[in-house]
């Protein structure tokens, strides 16, 4: 089984998120991921070794640790601020 590990500061910007349809989009892509790694694209460069997936009008940033079969959610972004 996957585990999902929460970064705080994922964390802090979900909780001061106020319309409920853009959470529950996220906390889809989240099980979504749990289901299968492999559908964020892939960054490069600084963040090498994480991938992102676009929720509109988000990104969540996240990195797969294979061997413990764990999945840190690091961060959610507005597309503007990238």
């Amino acid at each position: 089984m996957v585990e999902i590990i929460f970064d705080s500061k994922f964390k802090q910007i979900f909780s001061k998120i106020k319309d409920k349809l853009i959470k529950e989009k996220i906390i889809k892509q989240i099980s979504k991921i749990k289901r299968n790694s492999v559908v964020g694209k892939s960054m490069r460069n600084v963040r090498k070794g994480t991938k992102e997936l676009y929720i509109k009008p988000f990104r969540l940033s996240y990195a797969h640790h294979i061997p413990s079969a764990t999945i840190f959610i690091l961060d959610l972004y507005h597309k503007k601020k990238q």
